[in-house]
């Protein structure tokens, strides 16, 4: 066999054929394991979302026990420190808008970083929304969020200027409290959409749960074009095959 695929000029265009086989079976497959982990993913953001709200001590109980606590529905009261915001930049279809973080005290000394939700440009101010500003002690419920990093594309956060593209919830606390007795939780919540502040402003429900989930169409992709190759490679090989044999 192998003597007639060096007569037919077959050994490499084989060889070659055979390793690009095995790449695009091996992209298929990883993408039908990238569906299973994202199928999950989405079961257990819709489960956590839709269960009623944990206390806030028991997330940071869990997660200090190492148990993963992303997307937890949870409940905190506290104050808010309005004037700490940070914000987080949001651009949306309407327009350029902001996410609004700001540190909720817990107790004295110890602090949570909440998303509040996005405002437009227009109403970043605190003054243009003064009445969501809301003094004394608030009781919230949100999402915890834990796996907030930069992109591959990312610019940095300019810290001087309270401009953050991506929330990093060490790098905002280091820059809105100078006491070296503060204490600020390892993760920060998203705060559901309802209530809604007075005024309506900062608009909550900002945690994006929509997940694209194209991995099986792109498993197909990947099947089809070897199945494409399998196809290429038997036309060619039987045109060459069907030659005559080169006389040694």
């Amino acid at each position: 066999m192998l003597q007639r695929l060096r007569q037919a000029g077959l050994v490499w265009p084989t060889a070659l054929g055979l390793a690009g086989l095995a790449v695009l079976v091996g992209l298929g497959t990883w993408q039908l394991e990238r569906k299973r982990w994202k199928d999950d993913l989405i079961a257990k953001i819709t489960a956590r979302v839709s269960a009623p709200p944990q206390p806030i001590e028991r997330a940071a109980a869990l997660l200090r026990r190492g148990d993963d606590i992303e997307y937890l529905h949870v409940a905190a009261r506290g104050r808010f420190h309005h004037g700490k915001e940070r914000y987080l930049y949001a651009p949306t279809r309407a327009g350029l808008g902001w996410h609004v973080y700001t540190p909720l005290e817990l107790a004295p000394q110890r602090f949570v970083w909440v998303n509040r939700g996005t405002v437009p440009d227009d109403r970043k101010a605190p003054a243009l929304r003064a009445q969501g500003q809301m003094a004394g002690e608030v009781a919230l419920t949100g999402l915890v969020r834990t796996a907030m990093h930069p992109g591959a594309f990312t610019p940095n956060n300019d810290v001087a200027h309270n401009l953050w593209f991506w929330p990093d919830l060490a790098a905002m606390s280091a820059s809105a409290f100078t006491d070296a007795g503060v204490e600020t939780l390892p993760f920060g919540i998203d705060a559901d959409a309802r209530p809604a502040p007075p005024g309506g402003l900062p608009q909550g429900g900002a945690t994006r749960l929509a997940l694209p989930n194209r991995h099986l169409e792109y498993a197909l992709t990947w099947y089809g074009i070897a199945m494409t190759l399998v196809g290429v490679y038997a036309a060619f090989a039987l045109g060459r095959l069907r030659l005559p044999a080169s006389k040694p």
